[in-house]
C-alpha cells in the first residue's frame, strides 16, 4: 500500500498541523495580535476622561457612547468574519483590517467633536473584529485541535497584554504631556507594524484543508453549515455553546463596564492620571499574561472548571472594588488583580470549548457568533453602566456587574459539558 504523500501548499512547502511545525507563523501571528491589542489599548484610560474634561460631557451614558459604537460594530463584524471567510482567505482579511484603521489614531488624537471620537471607534471596531478573528482563527488553524487552548490562550496574551501596557504608557503620557494627541499617536507604530507584518505571513487554507481530511468525525450527513444556521446552534440550540456564548458576553460585558467607570469611579477618590493607568493597565497585563498558563491548563484538566470559577473570581473582584474603596489605590489595585485573574482562567478555555463543540466545516461561523456575543458585551456593559450610574451611581454599577458575572458562572456550570478532541 503505497504512502501517504505530505500535502503541500502553493510554494511546495508542506503542510503540517502543530505549534513546533509552524512556529515561525505562530510567532509572526503573535506579534501581530500585540499591535492589534495596543491599538485599542490607547483608549482604556484617556478617551473617557477626554469626554468628560475636553469636550464637557456631563452625562456618563454619553461618556460611554464611544464603548457602545466600538462595541456594536466589533460584534457585528466577528459574526460576519466567520461567513467572510467562506469567500476571502484569512490573510486578505487581517491586511484588510489593518488598512480600515489607519485613521484611527489621527482620529483620537485631534477630534474636534466627540461624534468624531464616536466614529472612530466604529472604524477601531471593523479593525479590531477583522484583525483579532483571524489571528485567532490562524492560529487554532496552525495547531490543530490538540493545543488549542494553548494557541488561544497564547493569542490572547499578546493583545491583552499589549492592551494592558499601553494603558500603562498612555497614563503615564497623559500626565507628562496632557490628554491629547501625544498619547493616542504610539497608535500609528502598532498600524503601521501590524499592516507590514500581515502582509508577510501565510495564509492557513491549506492547514484548515487537512485537518478536515483528518478529522475523525465526518459532518453529519444534512448538517446545514451556513451562517444563519450556525448563529443559531451557537446561540441557543446546543446547550454547551449557548453556555459559553454568554459567558463571553457577561465577561466582555465587565471590560465594557470598567473600561468606562473606573477611570470616573477612581478619579472621583482623588487618584491621579497615572495612579488610574496603573489600574486600568494592570487588569489587561495580568489577564494577558495569565492566559499563556491557563490556555495550557485547560488543554489538561478541561474548559469547564476554569470558565466556572474564572467567573467567579471577576465576581469577587467587584465586590473588592467596592468593600475597599476608603483606600480608592488598593481597592483599584486588588479589583484589577482579580479581574485580571478570573478573565485569564476564562478567556482561552471558553473560545477552545467552541472549537471543540464545533466541527471544522463550521467551526469559523461558530467562533464568529461567539465572538458576536462576547463582543457585544462591550456594548451592554456600557449601555447598563451608562444608564445605571446616570440613575443609581457608580457603586450601584459595580454591584450590579458583580451579582450578573456570578450568574453567569452558575449558568456556566450548568449548561457547558466537556468534549475534549482526541490527540
Amino acid at each position: 500500500m503505497p504512502a501517504t504523500s505530505t500535502p503541500t501548499d502553493a510554494s511546495g512547502r508542506p503542510i503540517r498541523l502543530g505549534l513546533r511545525e509552524n512556529w515561525l507563523q505562530f510567532t509572526l501571528l503573535v506579534v501581530v495580535n500585540v499591535c492589534v491589542g495596543g491599538l485599542v489599548g490607547l483608549e482604556r484610560t484617556t478617551v473617557p476622561l477626554i469626554g468628560a474634561h475636553v469636550f464637557g460631557l456631563t452625562s456618563d451614558l454619553a461618556v460611554f457612547s464611544f464603548i457602545i459604537a466600538f462595541g456594536v460594530t466589533k460584534a457585528l463584524t466577528n459574526l460576519a468574519a466567520g461567513a467572510l471567510t467562506a469567500r476571502f482567505r484569512r490573510k486578505q482579511l487581517l491586511v484588510a483590517g489593518w488598512l480600515i484603521g489607519i485613521p484611527v489614531p489621527f482620529a483620537l488624537a485631534w477630534s474636534p467633536s466627540w461624534g468624531w471620537i464616536v466614529a472612530a471607534n466604529v472604524l477601531l471596531g471593523l479593525n479590531q473584529g477583522l484583525t483579532w478573528s483571524m489571528t485567532v482563527n490562524m492560529k487554532i488553524d496552525l495547531v490543530g485541535p490538540a493545543r488549542r487552548g494553548l494557541a488561544t490562550g497564547l493569542n490572547e496574551a499578546a493583545g491583552y497584554t499589549a492592551v494592558g501596557a499601553t494603558a500603562l504608557l498612555t497614563g503615564y503620557l497623559a500626565t507628562t504631556h496632557g490628554l491629547r494627541p501625544t498619547p493616542e499617536l504610539i497608535g500609528v507604530v502598532f498600524v503601521a507594524a501590524g499592516l507590514a507584518l500581515s502582509l508577510v505571513v501565510r495564509d492557513t487554507a491549506g492547514h484548515v484543508a487537512l485537518e478536515l481530511a483528518q478529522h475523525t468525525k465526518p459532518l453529519p450527513t444534512g448538517e446545514n453549515t451556513g451562517l444563519a444556521a450556525v448563529f443559531a446552534r451557537t446561540s441557543w440550540r446546543n446547550r454547551s455553546l449557548r453556555g459559553a456564548s454568554q459567558a463571553g458576553l457577561v465577561n466582555n460585558l465587565n471590560d465594557g463596564l470598567t473600561w468606562g467607570v473606573f477611570p470616573l469611579l477612581f478619579t472621583d477618590h482623588g487618584l491621579g492620571l497615572a495612579a488610574v493607568g496603573l489600574i486600568k493597565g494592570l487588569y489587561p497585563i495580568l489577564w494577558g499574561l495569565g492566559q499563556i498558563p491557563t490556555g495550557h491548563l485547560a488543554d489538561r484538566i478541561g474548559r469547564k472548571p476554569l470558565i466556572v470559577y474564572g467567573m467567579l473570581v471577576q465576581a469577587g473582584g467587584f465586590v473588592l472594588a467596592l468593600t475597599l474603596l476608603k483606600t480608592p489605590l488598593l481597592a483599584g489595585i486588588a479589583s484589577a488583580v482579580a479581574l485580571g485573574i478570573g478573565t485569564a482562567m476564562v478567556y482561552p478555555a471558553l473560545i477552545a470549548s467552541i472549537s471543540d463543540h464545533a466541527h471544522p466545516a463550521w467551526r469559523a461561523n461558530a467562533l464568529g457568533t461567539y465572538r458576536f456575543w462576547r463582543d457585544s458585551g462591550y456594548a451592554v456593559g456600557a449601555l447598563i453602566a451608562g444608564i445605571l450610574a446616570d440613575t443609581l451611581g457608580l457603586n450601584a454599577t459595580v454591584i450590579a456587574a458583580a451579582l450578573l458575572t456570578a450568574g453567569s458562572g452558575l449558568l456556566a456550570a450548568r449548561w457547558i459539558t466537556e468534549h475534549r478532541p482526541a490527540r
